[in-house]
């Protein structure tokens, strides 16, 4: 056989090789894949924030006249009792309007007494005819001035007496002193607030939230409290007042919380976790791992009873959780859905999973 020949038959060779290659094709393996039939499920969730312990009452206390600090007794954190005096004003003006005052109703009680008699005198000569009706009425007149300026210097020196007791500065009531704004020796003035007050008895668990949480479908108003700083404190509350307004700054809401019978160690200023549920609901929940994507929008890989090939089918998320994904619609009760292995799946190939009768 000739060189041309030997080639020429080597290139036929070749050529029926290929053609058998081509007619046998790869054979493709079912992909092995992690299934869960999909079950909807009483689900209850839940939100937790941290807020802070509050007294119910706080009171901003002033000074009800202006001086001179002369002496403070409290501090911020002190424990105070019901008029308990917190702070002292030099007086030595309030003395002076006293003494002033007190003069003042020693010269009424003389101009008084004086009137008085003049007014005697002038009705036993009127009776016995030897005065005139004017002079009669000038004297009555007289004493009814008197009595007048006697009244008035008395309600001065009450006013007087009052305002050298509002030197000192006393607690309406019991409770903890929470904020001091004055030094000794620094002039105040009148309601100027110088210590907030948080009295004693009733505790609130104030917290900032996002608007979007009060559009939640919660089961009651009941929260659950526990302190941040020890987990075994804890106590139950109610939702008491929500405030009206947005916080510009924060964009959050304050809602607070009264707490029934807190313990001892709910002190204030103590950070405390509050706990919500909402009301329970069916829902359909798969693990994260199961979830894909169709295009931009979410999806999950679902196996055909029949066929047991994958389909990707779009759904639409609920809501977002530790280990789950909550799924509201695009999924059907006994649908078989991948768990886990769909990363390299594409559609309509065959899939085989645990428990698979084939």
């Amino acid at each position: 056989m000739t060189g041309s020949g030997v080639l020429a038959a080597a290139l036929v060779a070749i050529s029926l090789s290929g053609c058998n290659d081509h007619a046998a094709g790869p054979v493709t393996r079912a992909a092995i894949v992690r299934t869960e039939i999909v079950q909807p499920r009483d689900r209850q969730a839940s939100v937790t924030l941290t807020g802070e312990i509050q007294a119910r009452f706080r009171t901003d206390l002033s000074f009800r006249v202006s001086g001179r600090v002369l002496a403070r007794y409290v501090d911020v954190g002190a424990h105070v009792e019901a008029g308990a005096v917190l702070a002292l004003l030099d007086p030595a003006e309030q003395r002076a309007d006293v003494d002033a005052a007190t003069a003042a109703v020693l010269a009424a009680e003389s101009q008084l007494r004086v009137a008085r008699v003049t007014f005697e005198r002038q009705k036993a000569l009127i009776a016995s005819g030897f005065t005139t009706r004017t002079v009669y009425d000038q004297a009555q007149e007289g004493l009814r001035t008197a009595e007048g300026a006697l009244e008035a210097a008395k309600a001065e020196l009450g006013r007087s007496k009052d305002a050298l007791g509002y030197t000192a500065l006393r607690a309406e009531a019991a409770g903890v002193v929470t904020a001091r704004n004055l030094e000794v020796g620094q002039v105040v003035q009148a309601a100027q607030p110088v210590f907030s007050l948080a009295q004693d008895g009733e505790r609130d668990a104030v917290f900032d939230i996002y608007e979007s949480l009060l559009f939640g479908d919660l089961d009651d108003s009941r929260v659950s409290l526990a302190l941040v700083s020890d987990t075994g404190v804890t106590a139950s509350g109610h939702v008491r007042e929500v405030s009206p307004a947005i916080d510009a700054k924060s964009a959050t809401i304050r809602v607070k919380v009264a707490i029934h019978d807190p313990l001892a160690a709910m002190t204030l200023g103590s950070a405390v976790a509050g706990t919500v549920k909402a009301k329970a609901q069916q829902q359909i929940a798969l693990p994260w791992s199961a979830l894909a994507a169709a295009g931009s929008k979410p999806a999950v890989w679902t196996v055909d009873p029949v066929t047991k090939t994958a389909a990707l089918k779009p759904v639409t998320i609920a809501g977002y959780e530790a280990r789950e994904v909550l799924i509201k619609a695009g999924l059907e009760p006994g649908e078989r859905v991948v768990i886990d292995g769909g990363k390299l799946l594409s559609v309509g190939q065959a899939v085989t999973y645990e428990g698979d009768p084939s």
